[in-house]
This record gives structure tokens, sequence and C-alpha cells, in this order.
């Protein structure tokens, strides 16, 4: 960690915000003829076609809110299938006229899904042992590193797989230029999120390895190989995840020594035949906050708290995490009671054991701000979150002084709402989110704010582990949204000094990261979906036989 280090991610930060004079830098146009592939693929290594199987867990979503709240299912490959089509893979197909895209169970800026997965795993019936990226448009492995079996046996756990993310910046710079970096990042923390629930419903455990470095997880996943890349868009190593039946985490000399002889196969598709604009800003972004190798964080306190309430939906996890989606505009007129409201926040508050805030060692560093609208029992107003018991003093020091600071009638008294301003806040949530109507039309839209200066004191890679935690918190509320019969959606547009100046931040303590909105989603008709692996013979076959 160095002092110009940090300083050049603040530069960054401060070039990437969007202001009411003018917009983050960007392309200002979309050229279609350059759009990314949304699949990476690696010609020439493997392939293990994974089953469809994920019809077939009928955990209840309300089983993920207690700890230990389902049995562990075996560590095999057909659940590890169930694991990555629940997480990272399609959930669905849209389309329109001739127009056809996918959609994924974790959710992405503008649909461009920059972030890439990899399993790490021993061997089993059915899957070698050894590196394999996940290629979700046919639900199938390509097996990167075989490393020796004897010597992979005997140094990788036999009770888990890693999970490794990377991110390709390429397809978010393409659409959204300079600020791409932060939306990137915000994509690892849904797909951890994604990753957690899913594991969650298998019964499984998960723990995020933050204590490995960038060099230690591009060497593991091969993403250190330029032979493999050629002229293919580099993957930047972002987090990995261990994920199995008890907690473990190995070592990474361990890993190396295993794929030192290794065999590693494939080379990378490259997404687009050229790149019209270079983003100098993400290039120093990203190696400014680049992470070495460190001990690990001491796990944080977590405050006793009540059992989380019965869950608003009976529906299997696999049936929500499915129909997930991300609305484009609301009726402005739904709205929720306060209960089911409470309910979402509370499942923002870290417990022990339960997804997905068990994944993250540390103690919460994101606050959201909420512009409530159409919430039946509760004032329309501005409120706050503060998610550990420190962080209500320091935003209260850090902000204007004749914020209200009140406790919620009817709120339960372990979740320390608070009430800023009793007002109309439609307007300010609209100009603030970049006059977008959906942050106006909803039940409730929101701004979440980083403890910023404190967090980057302890590296600069702090900043990509803020917008992690921001973009868990995002995943929590759409698959809320989704359980009390709503929609959210995720902005990453917004006004970033905005919304500091409306609640009287004027320094780097506190930052907002991320945007986010929950109302009743008004549906395109001229769209029409179809089911997500509706285009293989595998489905198809399944298919048959069940009719």
């Amino acid at each position: 960690m160095t002092d110009p280090d940090r300083e050049r991610v603040k530069t960054y930060h401060e070039l990437t915000k969007h202001r009411l004079d003018r917009y983050a830098p960007g392309p200002g146009f979309m050229d279609w003829a350059t759009q990314p592939d949304p699949f990476r693929r690696f010609a020439g290594a493997p392939r293990i076609a994974l089953p469809l199987l994920a019809d077939t867990l009928d955990t209840p979503f309300g089983h993920l809110r207690r700890p230990a709240g389902t049995a562990p299912r075996p560590l095999d490959l057909d659940n590890l299938a169930i694991l990555l089509e629940l997480s990272l893979g399609l959930s669905a197909w849209k389309v329109y006229g001739s127009t056809r895209w996918a959609l994924r169970c974790n959710p992405s800026s503008g649909n461009l899904h920059p972030t890439e997965g990899y399993l790490v795993c021993p061997g089993m019936a059915g899957l070698p042992a050894g590196v394999h990226h996940y290629l979700s448009r046919d639900h199938l492995l390509e097996h990167r590193a075989a490393p020796d079996p004897a010597q992979w046996t005997a140094l990788f756990p036999a009770t888990g797989v890693l999970v490794g993310l990377s991110s390709i910046h390429w397809r978010e710079t393409w659409k959204y230029g300079a600020r791409a970096y932060r939306y990137c990042q915000h994509d690892a923390g849904h797909a951890i999120a994604a990753l957690r629930y899913a594991a969650a419903a298998l019964g499984w455990r998960a723990q995020l390895l933050e204590a490995w470095g960038d060099d230690d997880i591009a060497r593991l996943l091969g993403l250190d190989r330029g032979e493999d890349f050629a002229d293919a868009e580099r993957e930047a190593p972002d987090v990995l995840l261990w994920i199995g039946l008890e907690s473990a985490e190995p070592a990474p000399e361990v890993l190396d020594k295993a794929l030192i002889d290794a065999r590693w196969h494939g080379k990378a598709n490259r997404l687009s035949a050229r790149h019209l604009h270079h983003w100098p800003a993400i290039d120093e972004v990203d190696a400014a906050a680049r992470k070495p190798r460190t001990p690990p964080c001491a796990p944080a306190a977590r405050p006793a708290l009540p059992p989380l309430q019965a869950a608003s939906t009976a529906l299997p996890a696999a049936t929500l995490f499915r129909q997930r989606r991300s609305a484009v505009a609301f009726d402005g007129r739904t709205g929720i009671p306060a209960s089911v409201f409470f309910g979402m926040l509370d499942a923002l508050l870290p417990r022990p054991q339960v997804p997905p805030w068990d994944t993250l060692p540390w103690e919460p560093r994101v606050h959201p701000v909420f512009f409530v609208h159409r919430v039946e029992g509760l004032e329309a107003g501005l409120y706050i979150l503060p998610r550990h018991g420190r962080a209500e003093s320091a935003l209260r020091t850090a902000s204007r002084p004749d914020w209200l600071w009140q406790e919620v009638p009817g709120c339960p008294p372990h979740l320390p709402l608070r009430r800023l301003l009793s007002s109309d806040t439609r307007q300010a949530a609209q100009i603030i989110s970049c006059h977008q109507d959906i942050a106006a039309d909803s039940a409730f839209s929101l701004g979440m704010l980083a403890e910023f200066r404190d967090a980057l004191g302890q590296g600069p890679w702090w900043y990509r582990f803020l917008h992690w935690e921001a973009g868990m918190l995002g995943h929590v509320l759409y698959l809320e949204a989704e359980a009390a019969g709503v929609r959210g959606t995720g902005m990453g547009c917004f006004f970033d000094d905005a919304m500091h100046e409306l609640l009287g931040l004027g320094d780097d303590r506190f930052q907002t990261l991320y945007h986010f909105t929950v109302g009743g989603p008004v549906e395109d008709p001229r769209l029409s979906t179809l089911p997500p692996y509706a285009h293989l013979k595998s489905y198809n076959a399944k298919a048959q036989s069940s009719m």
C-alpha cells in the first residue's frame, strides 16, 4: 500500500462523478458494431456439459433466512451444476422482433456482464480436477488447467471448491466509459451475493478469501497467461470464494505448487473486432487498487439480533433467483406495507450463518439512505439505516446538524432506522438519480453511503471492497423485492455530489457509491420471454421426457 495509489483511487473517483452540469467522461454514443460478445469462450479447451437440475432444488426461499436452515447436499457434479446455474447462469431470454438477448441470475449494469466465473475443484465423478471456466450460455465448464491428479488430491481439500471471479472491463467501458470500473465492482458484489444465496439453498457454506492477492488469483485462474489471451480482451482478477460443506482456506503457495506442471488448454475469444475508445483512467485505477496478499481480516463482531421474520413468499429459492429482473419503469402507484419495508431492511443487517452477509469477514461499511415515497404506515421522507453500532454517531457528525434522527414508530427495536426528514422527496430522488423517473415512481429509492476515507486508509483495494458490499446490498434488495411481489433495479447513474450536498456531507468521510429503487413494475408488452436454456438439446430432451 502506498499513499500515491490511494490518491490515484481518489482522483479516479472524483473524475468519474456525474455532476448536475456534466456527466463523467464517456463515449457519447453507442457503437453497435463493436458491442462486446457477452460470452467468453476458450477455444480448444475440453468441455464438460452440466446437467440442468435447478428445477429439482425445492429449498424454500424462507429457509435461507435462518442459520443452518437447509440440510447440506452432497458435493458432487450435479449439485455444483445447480450452484452455477442459479448464480451465474441464464435466467431467461428476452425477444423483441428479430433481436434476442439473455438475462442472468446475477444482475449487471446495462446487462453487459463483465464478470466471468471459474471453478477450481478436486476430481469427482464426471468432473476432472483442476481449473474450469464456466460458460453460462451453454451451461458447461471449459477445462482450462489439468494438474497432476495425485498431487492435486493430496493438496486440495475434498470438502469444497473455489469459485473465482474476474472482470472484463471492456464490456462496461464500451457503453459507460471511465465510470465503468465502478460498475464492474458492483457486478462483482452482485455475483458474490448470488453465489452465496445459491450455496445456501444447497445447504453449503461460503467464505470470501480476502487475504489472497490479485496476482495469486490471476495465477490460479490462468488470467496471467498472455499466450492464452493474445489479442483478446484481458480479465482482471476480482475474488475467490471457498464454497462447500465446511470452512477451509487453501493456501495460495500450495495451489501454485500443484499447478506448476499443469497442462493448460484453450485460447480466449476476442469480444469486439475493434475498440474505438481507450480509457486510461480505467487502467490507472485498476493498477492503483490492485490488491497484494494480506493477512486475513479479523472477524467482525456480530451483534445479537432476533431471527429474521418469515419471508413474504413460499416460492422455492430457485424460482425466485430466476424470476429476478431489473425493472425499467414503475407505475407511480404501487406501495408496500411498512412491515414489509422493515423486513427488507432487516435483511440488510449481518447475522451469523445467514446469507449473504456471513460471506464477508469485515464489519459493514455501507449504510443506505432511503427516499420513502409509498410505504403504507410510514411518513414520506428521508431515512437512514446505520448498519453497525458506531456508524450513527459518525454519520450524525458528518451530516447536516438539523436532521431529526428520530426513531421510527412501529419499527422493530433492533432495527436502527432513523427518520431524518418528513417531506415529499420524490423530486429530489429523481433529480439526484440522473433525472430518472424510476427513482420517484417507486415505493422507495435509496443511495448507499460508504465509509470512504477510513476504508481507503486500510488500502486502496478497499475501493473495490466497498463497491462489492454495495452490490451485495443491491442483490439482497432485488430478492427481497421479488419475494414481496414488487421489483427492484440498480441505478449506477446518479449525481454523486448532489447527494452529498443534500445530506450536508462536506468531505470524503462518506461517499455515495450505488443507488437503488423498488416499486411496482410496468412490463413492456412488446417483449416476449423464453426459458433460459431452450436453445440446448439437453433442455429440450428433458422437456420431452417430462411430457
